[in-house]
């Protein structure tokens, strides 16, 4: 037997045993933080959720949040089992959020099947969360490309690999395929495949969420107004 052979047992089996004395001697349950930050209050809110959230996104991208942009995204499957992932903000403008996938994906599936979405952003340094949910359909065809173009070469091989598989066989195989597209492009003229592009989550509602002390936190939700593009704002407990 080699050497190999010997130790990646040995190292699952150190794994394994620090792992279960983590859960003998950690207390889950007593793991906790007090939240210090000031308040969020409606007279500071935008009346736009949607200049508050780049406001938001603003000082966290300046503050050098890692991976500010990024968003939980929630789908509900066809039997109506729900499913999260991170996914990237790549565009907010009056029109909602947009971020860029596969179509053929578990995701794409889901949405297409029930459109109705719901997203988060949390940023820890801030204490602060967004809470929004929408209605996410796909974007234009030329959007699409003209976003695909700005991404990395071999990024976009990648997309070109993911959109025409379901699945692989191992690691080996995915990189083999991926070496063959890099081959069948070796220039910068990489097209955008069928099942790759974007989609548009138009917002119904927001909640700004705002971590206080003693648990006392501020959450201030915005839900459509009176008026067509007007928003209500009010206060729920924590």
């Amino acid at each position: 037997m080699g050497v190999g052979a010997v130790h990646e047992p040995l190292a699952w089996c150190i794994v394994q045993q620090e792992q279960t004395t983590m859960s003998k001697t950690v207390d889950l349950s007593a793991l906790r933080r007090e939240y210090s930050s000031q308040g969020l209050h409606e007279t500071d809110l935008s009346a736009d959720p949607t200049a508050q959230l780049q406001r938001w996104l603003h000082e966290a991208v300046a503050a050098e949040v890692m991976d500010a942009t990024s968003m939980c995204l929630s789908t509900v499957s066809a039997d109506g089992a729900p499913s999260s992932r991170i996914v990237l903000l790549k565009n907010l403008d009056a029109r909602g959020l947009t971020f860029f996938t596969r179509y053929n994906s578990r995701k794409g599936h889901d949405i297409a099947l029930h459109p109705a979405v719901s997203l988060v952003f949390h940023w820890r340094e801030f204490n602060r969360q967004v809470r929004i949910e929408g209605s996410a359909s796909k974007t234009t065809r030329e959007e699409s490309r003209e976003y695909f173009q700005t991404r990395p070469r071999k990024s976009r091989i990648a997309a070109r690999v993911a959109c025409a598989h379901e699945s692989v066989a191992d690691r080996a195989t995915l990189e083999r395929l991926f070496a063959e597209e890099d081959r069948r492009f070796p220039d910068d003229a990489v097209p955008l495949p069928d099942e790759w592009g974007g989609y548009l989550v138009t917002p119904t509602e927001f909640e700004f969420w705002q971590g206080r002390e003693n648990r006392l936190h501020d959450r201030i939700v915005y839900q459509p107004g009176a008026t067509p593009g007007s928003w209500r704002m009010s206060r729920l407990l924590p």
